[in-house]
């Protein structure tokens, strides 16, 4: 069997849409494998995410669009998603990115990495061990955009779907984010706004902090404040030293980060404003 099609959509909530979508699947002899719906009475919005086996595709979209119309219907629909494709960012720490590199090479997350791409060239070897190519665009300029126009090329030649910002210890333009809204993804300790700057977790261990985590976001013009995708903490204690907390933080970035582009690959995420849905 083929990969099921996907359909999300975001609307006003109102009674019978889901009576409306699933009438519609099965009058074209659709088979629904998952569906998944929430109410959020406060915004007056529903949301839901269904997927199915298409049936008889003939004419398929083109209806479906008469009744999105009718129902005010924000969707995505996807037939047979192809592979998507990553381009990782990186920085001098490879934690999160050699959790990608086995999870993509294994199929622990089904997507291509196209390509590795760092201000750095200590990973060289150890991304290429993989088969994957290594492009190091150094900062060789007090000008952030001489450095952003090499980053933009190397993209352009890759053309991911989707960025992943593992570690990349840079600060991007608002330009630049924008080219790639909803498809740029970014992991940092969750001691923001708490413990700013450089060494956070050096700040947490004087302040003594009992709880320490991880928060993946896609990445916005505002530093740091994109809609959350997935977050994890972790109990600690006066017994940890500074580098214990580092060594646990490392292991929740890299679970989260990896939850959350595998969210983003099964087409999971709908950003709402400055907040995400994000389905089971």
């Amino acid at each position: 069997m083929s990969a099921p099609a996907r359909l999300l959509i975001a609307c006003p909530d109102a009674t019978g849409i889901v009576a409306s979508v699933t009438g519609f699947l099965a009058e074209r002899g659709a088979n629904v494998f998952d569906l998944e719906q929430h109410s959020d009475p406060q915004r007056n919005e529903f949301t839901m995410r269904v997927e199915f086996e298409p049936g008889d595709r003939r004419s398929f979209e083109a209806d479906f669009e008469r009744l999105a119309s009718e129902r005010a219907f924000q969707h995505r629909l996807s037939f047979e998603p192809q592979t998507k494709r990553i381009a990782v960012l990186t920085g001098p720490s490879s934690h999160c990115l050699a959790d990608l590199l086995w999870r993509c090479t294994t199929d622990d997350i089904d997507a291509n990495i196209v390509g590795v791409i760092s201000n750095h060239d200590d990973h060289r070897a150890f991304v290429e061990h993989h088969d994957i190519p290594y492009h190091h665009v150094p900062v060789a300029s007090e000008d952030r955009a001489v450095h952003e126009a090499g980053l933009m090329r190397t993209l352009d030649a890759l053309r991911p779907d989707l960025v992943v910002l593992a570690r990349y210890m840079r600060v991007l333009s608002p330009a630049f984010v924008e080219c790639w809204a909803g498809r740029m993804i970014n992991i940092h300790h969750s001691f923001l706004p708490a413990f700013v700057g450089s060494d956070p977790y050096r700040q947490a261990h004087e302040r003594g902090v009992k709880v320490i985590g991880a928060t993946s976001h896609f990445v916005t013009a505002a530093l740091d404040e994109g809609p959350i995708i997935a977050q994890a903490v972790q109990d600690v204690s006066h017994h940890d030293t500074v580098n214990e907390l580092k060594r646990k933080g490392r292991d929740l970035e890299r679970v989260v980060l990896a939850h959350a582009v595998r969210k983003w690959i099964e087409e999971k995420i709908l950003i709402r404003g400055n907040r995400t849905i994000v389905f089971r």
